[in-house]
């Protein structure tokens, strides 16, 4: 295999990687300690008091939480497993890109805990028209910042760069 050096930064596929698994790794630190907290703090809460006085609807509320930030914290981490696994195999293109799509399903899983969450909390304390609008604006407030904003910062970006004159010129 022939290591061809990227002219955009001067470094060559295998260092690429590299970056890119360490790039991964900091956005994996971000998210798995807060993903961890909020988990471990919603496996608490069927042991306070007022648990028990939640209805059928809340309890699904909270049961759906509980599964997604499960589920979050299984995606988020799921990445070392990986590594450990793949490591001196050669494969770290593999491991980057598979650490990628479990990082977006974790981020993805996030979102969904978060939203569900507010959902309770806010159905408990004001209703449940009070929480499904305050889950409608959490879930409008993900798509717009979580997905819509950076690919529309990088459409423009695109662009800009397109249309830039050559500085060859």
């Amino acid at each position: 295999m022939t290591d061809h050096t990227s002219p955009d930064r001067g470094e060559t596929p295998t260092e690429r990687m590299d970056r890119n698994w360490e790039e991964l790794l900091q956005e994996l630190r971000v998210t798995q300690t807060g993903v961890q907290i909020l988990a471990g703090f919603l496996l608490t809460l069927p042991f306070q008091q007022r648990f028990g006085t939640l209805d059928r609807l809340e309890r699904g509320e909270y049961a759906g939480a509980v599964v997604c930030a499960v589920s979050a914290t299984i995606f988020l981490i799921a990445p070392v497993s990986s590594h450990r696994l793949l490591f001196r195999r050669h494969e770290k293109d593999v491991l980057v890109a598979l650490a990628s799509r479990l990082a977006k399903a974790g981020l993805a899983a996030l979102a969904a805990t978060i939203v569900l969450a507010v959902l309770l909390v806010f159905s408990l304390l004001v209703g449940q028209v009070a929480g499904l609008v305050a889950a409608g604006v959490a879930v409008l407030s993900f798509i717009g910042l979580w997905v819509m904003l950076p690919l529309s910062a990088s459409r423009s970006a695109r662009r800009r760069r397109s249309s830039a004159p050559s500085q060859g010129a």
